[in-house]
């Protein structure tokens, strides 16, 4: 379910056109604030960051503009590559506007928790709560609707969740509300949207780009395209742990 097997950047694009405005989005913002000047840079920091005190005041954007802002590079990598990850298989299930429902509903909710528990001090940003919506929606595949997520990719999520919970509370500088109800909301928001929905399938979404005479029916095609996301699922546990980890060791949410 979370095998890449587009041949292109431009196909992933064009696979996935809501993933891939988001992480744009993301790392546009990111290098407009840190490379076209300190004003412009501060300027869209002090507009979108999310402020306890500022929400309180009225500025009600601030629950939805912190999920593209982010501190540093490895913080905007971190949550774009876990985007690009986790992201394909449910926009494909879902379709483009129940997925940006599920992601910004999901990055919404986290920052509504974060204004009610937080300090009145507190600021916060990045997409780290959206993210983890996305976690809570696979969780409730896991638990509810098992004919959507095969038994692979079911262990590598449900690893990789307690992975990153684990490192919610370890580490310093994480906003531990955005994460914990930023899954509760993904896994509220699931059952709304996982109605007529049919399972991931990266073979179906090449298939269904392709023209029909461009098709060649090799009698041995398939059997090839079976066994070799049979050998990538033999290590894809430990390649997307082993990733996740350095990664989160090394930056923010």
């Amino acid at each position: 379910m979370f095998i890449r097997n587009e041949r292109s950047v431009k196909e992933f694009m064009q696979f996935y056109p809501i993933v891939s405005a988001f992480v744009i989005i993301n790392l546009i913002l990111w290098f407009i604030r840190n490379f076209l000047g300190l004003q412009i840079g501060w300027d869209i920091y002090h507009w979108g960051i999310g402020s306890n005190l500022l929400i309180e005041m009225g500025e009600y954007w601030r629950l939805v503009t912190p999920i593209f802002l982010h501190a540093d590079l490895m913080h905007v990598l971190f949550n774009s590559f876990s985007l690009v990850l986790f992201g394909p298989a449910l926009e494909q299930m879902l379709g483009k506007y129940k997925f940006i429902l599920a992601y910004l509903g999901a990055g919404i909710i986290a920052n509504i928790a974060t204004y009610f528990l937080g300090p009145i001090s507190y600021l916060h940003l990045g997409a780290s709560g959206a993210v983890f919506g996305l976690f809570g929606i696979y969780a409730f595949m896991v638990s509810f609707r098992k004919n959507l997520i095969d038994q692979g990719s079911s262990q590598i999520i449900m690893i990789i969740l307690a992975v990153s919970l684990a490192m919610t509370f370890l580490r310093s500088g994480i906003n531990i509300y955005a994460h914990i109800f930023g899954f509760i909301g993904g896994f509220v928001i699931a059952p709304l949207i996982l109605f007529n929905v049919r399972a991931y399938s990266p073979w179906r979404m090449r298939r269904s780009y392709q023209d029909d005479d461009s098709i060649q029916f090799d009698p041995n095609r398939w059997n090839r395209k079976r066994r070799i996301p049979y050998a990538l699922r033999k290590n894809i546990f430990w390649i997307i742990l082993g990733i996740l980890v350095v990664f989160g060791l090394l930056s923010r949410f």
